[in-house]
C-alpha cells in the first residue's frame, strides 16, 4: 500500500495555492464590492452640502434682485458704543415689543403663538410696513411706518405695503439686520459723522439714522446701506 507524502513537493504546491486563494478571495470580493458603488453615492451627499451652503447667498441674491426697498427706522444709538470693532450693532424701532404690541393684530399674534413660543422661546412674526407719502426734493429717505403684526404672512397686501419676517422671542424682534461688517477705513468717518449728528438731535423723536434694505415676497430682508442725514454708507 502507497501512502502520500504530506510533506511532498506537489502536495505542499496545492496547499500554497489553495491558501492564496483564500488569502486573495476576500480581498477580491472587496475590490469588486468597490468597483460595483455607484458614483451618485458619492455624489448625492456633496451635492447636499452645496446646497445648503450656496442656499443663503443664493437667497439674498434673489432678494437683491426681486426684493422691494424699504427704510426702517433705527432706535436711538450711543454714538460712543455704535461701532464695535469692525461690526456696526443696531435695533430699529419695530423690534421693541412695546412699539408692536400698540399695533393692530398684536393681541391675536399673541393668542396664536403662547404656546409655540413657549415650546421653542421664539416664535416668526410679521411686520407690515406701509410706504410714506412721497415728498419731493428730499435727499433723506423716508421711513416705512408699521401698520399691523400677525402670526402668519399676510396675503393680499395693496402696493405700498409689505411685510418683514422676524423672530420674536418674547421681548423684542430679531430681523437678521442687527450686524453689519464695515471696513476699517470707513469706521472712523461714520462714527465721526454720528457724533457730530447726535450733538444736533433735540429729541428723542428726531433720530436721523435709517437703513435701506430690501424685502422680498417671502418676507426675507437683506440691508443695502446705512443713511445717516443725507450721507449714504453701503454695506
Amino acid at each position: 500500500m502507497k501512502f502520500s507524502n504530506p510533506f511532498s513537493q506537489n502536495n505542499l504546491s496545492t496547499k500554497n495555492q489553495d491558501n492564496t486563494q483564500e488569502i486573495n478571495l476576500p480581498i477580491n470580493e472587496k475590490k469588486s464590492l468597490t468597483k460595483q458603488i455607484p458614483i451618485w453615492r458619492f455624489l448625492l451627499p456633496l451635492s447636499l452640502q452645496l446646497t445648503l451652503i450656496l442656499s443663503v447667498p443664493a437667497q439674498a441674491i434673489y432678494t437683491h434682485i426681486t426684493g422691494k426697498t424699504v427704510i426702517l427706522q433705527t432706535a436711538p444709538v450711543d454714538p460712543y458704543d455704535f461701532l464695535r470693532g469692525y461690526y456696526q450693532v443696531l435695533s430699529y424701532d419695530i423690534s421693541s415689543k412695546d412699539n408692536l404690541s400698540k399695533l393692530p393684530g398684536w393681541n391675536q399674534f399673541e393668542l396664536e403663538t403662547s404656546s409655540r413660543f413657549y415650546a421653542n422661546n421664539q416664535t416668526n412674526i410679521y411686520v407690515t410696513l406701509a410706504a410714506p407719502k412721497k415728498i419731493e426734493n428730499s435727499d433723506i429717505p423716508k421711513v416705512w411706518q408699521p401698520v399691523a403684526v400677525s402670526a402668519k404672512m399676510p396675503e393680499n397686501l395693496p402696493d405700498n405695503q409689505i411685510a418683514i419676517q422676524g423672530k420674536f422671542d418674547g421681548w423684542r424682534v430679531i430681523y437678521g439686520l442687527e450686524t453689519y461688517y464695515m471696513p476699517e477705513n470707513r469706521r472712523e468717518k461714520i462714527n465721526q459723522n454720528i457724533q457730530e449728528v447726535q450733538r444736533s438731535i433735540n429729541s428723542e423723536e428726531d433720530i436721523p439714522f435709517v437703513v435701506e434694505v430690501k424685502v422680498n415676497s417671502q418676507g426675507k430682508a437683506v440691508p443695502l446701506s446705512l443713511w445717516i442725514k443725507e450721507q449714504n454708507y453701503k454695506f
